[in-house]
């Protein structure tokens, strides 16, 4: 259509003609490219060439709760199993804004430059909330995030933190079947998910800030016991004084706890992230520890207790989904629920009544 402005007498005044309306969908985009369907062998065999994107696609059937994709995956784990435990697993956790990231990424390209492979896993207990924030934390692994010898997985984005906690250890799984030497298994808060991580590493790492008042404060006593060794971050320039302060405040809080099931020593060590200062004792300190565990046979001990662990773990995470996804329970439950809430019966026979529902649906 002509535009009116176009007139004689309107001179001096000329509006272009406009273009035809275009189609909503572009009409050279390709079709999308079908993801393949690979068989369990396949799974594992490229696994174990250490094919990257086949074990990206094995850990999504790991994270999934799709019943056709939990079988697949179990399957996949159970032939990777032979293939595993070879790596050395460290839990690094540490109050927000401790630096964790950094660290993480610096530590990371060290241990690459030595010729390791690493592999960094998330566990998220906010996840179900945030949708996970490792994604976030990916960003800042700069160095680490372009290297071709690691491999950063974020966390499921939703789940119980025992469901969570659960896949990341069969995630390690599969990642020492696919060569990878060295696993950091991070938490992305303080809170209950150490331990979680506890349960499933062979050395626990908290990182600290020094300069932030009472050093101690927030710091739960059972996150101290936990950990094998004590880092303090953002130790320089002016800061160095108060992180040596920190240093002492630490090691003198750690003299106040039993000893050790291992036998080791927690040591307290201060280093620079972002300076990259003191890395090389971190690694020595972890090395020591290492060794001193498996010469003392605790080592080999607590992955055997943590295997243990996590099968009853396992057992009762099984046991809690069949009860909720029970056709019987979920009728009567809210019914049982507002008996509670209104005195009518008490929360332990509610809970008994519910168990024998429950016991009782499953003998017909």
């Amino acid at each position: 259509m002509e535009h009116p402005e176009n007139n004689d007498q309107y001179k001096g005044l000329k509006v272009n003609k406009g273009i035809e309306n275009m189609p909503p969908v572009n009409p050279y985009l390709k079709k999308r490219i079908q993801r393949k369907q690979y068989t369990v062998n396949e799974y594992v065999e490229g696994i174990l060439k250490g094919n990257i994107t086949i074990l990206s696609q094995a850990v999504t059937l790991v994270e999934s709760s799709r019943h056709e994709h939990q079988v697949l995956a179990q399957e996949i784990i159970e032939k990777c199993l032979p293939y595993a435990g070879n790596s050395i697993r460290i839990g690094i956790t540490g109050v927000p804004g401790a630096g964790k990231s950094t660290s993480i990424d610096v530590f990371g390209m060290h241990l690459i430059e030595q010729g390791h492979r690493l592999a960094v896993l998330a566990i998220d207990p906010s996840s179900e909330r945030s949708k996970g924030s490792i994604l976030g934390d990916k960003t800042r692994m700069e160095d680490l995030s372009r290297a071709k010898e690691a491999f950063i997985r974020p966390s499921p984005s939703a789940g119980s933190l025992g469901g969570v906690a659960r896949k990341t250890r069969e995630t390690i799984i599969l990642c020492e079947a696919s060569g990878f030497d060295t696993v950091f298994v991070e938490t992305v808060g303080v809170g209950q998910s150490e331990t979680a991580v506890h349960s499933m590493v062979d050395f626990f790492l908290l990182i600290q800030l020094s300069g932030t008042g009472d050093e101690l404060q927030g710091i739960k006593r059972g996150i101290m016991e936990m950990a094998d060794g004590i880092i303090i971050n953002k130790a320089d320039g002016d800061n160095i004084e108060k992180a040596k302060l920190a240093q002492s405040q630490f090691r003198n809080a750690l003299h106040l706890f039993p000893p050790t099931e291992s036998g080791w020593i927690p040591k307290v060590l201060t280093y620079s992230g972002y300076y990259k200062i003191g890395i090389k004792e971190i690694w020595e300190m972890i090395d020591e520890y290492i060794s001193f565990t498996k010469k003392n046979h605790f080592f080999e001990y607590k992955r055997n207790e943590q295997a243990k662990y996590w099968m009853y773990e396992s057992i009762n995470e099984t046991l809690k989904d069949s009860f909720y996804h029970n056709q019987e329970v979920e009728k009567t439950l809210r019914t049982t629920e507002r008996q509670v809430l209104n005195n009518e019966i008490s929360s332990f026979v509610a809970a008994k009544k519910m168990i024998d529902l429950y016991l009782n649906s499953l003998k017909e």
